[in-house]
């Protein structure tokens, strides 16, 4: 079983930038693809952003490239969403994930996640 504990998120103003991080634990992580999605409020969860085992490979959704970027730490098991030039749009709960097939498709384990606000 995996286990994934979001943190990092909260309150920002637009144009602002927060520093997401998921803990992960109960897999071997460092042979594992990662993917960041996200719940707006009254919209299905969508994909965010997605890094390779090595971290060598990323892919992101069209709305955040060039102002997210993930990244991973294997020795710590810890994968990371830097996000910069936030807008109001960006207002949801971000959850991690490993995914089942690349880039897009999680496997059906969520943590908690965590909230991002961004005021405009």
């Amino acid at each position: 079983q995996v286990q994934l504990v979001e943190s990092g998120g909260g309150l920002a103003q637009a144009g602002g930038s927060l520093r997401l991080s998921c803990a992960v634990s109960g897999r071997t992580f460092s042979t594992i693809d990662m993917g960041w999605f996200r719940r707006a409020p009254g919209k299905e969860r969508e994909f965010v952003a997605a890094i390779s085992w090595s971290g060598d490979n990323t892919y992101y959704a069209d709305f955040v490239k060039g102002r997210f970027t993930m990244s991973r730490d294997n020795a710590k098991n810890t994968v990371f969403l830097q996000m910069n030039s936030l807008k109001a749009e960006d207002t949801a709960v971000y959850y991690c994930t490993t995914l089942v097939k690349w880039p897009t498709y999680p496997n059906n384990y969520w943590g908690q996640g965590t909230q991002v606000t961004v005021s405009s």
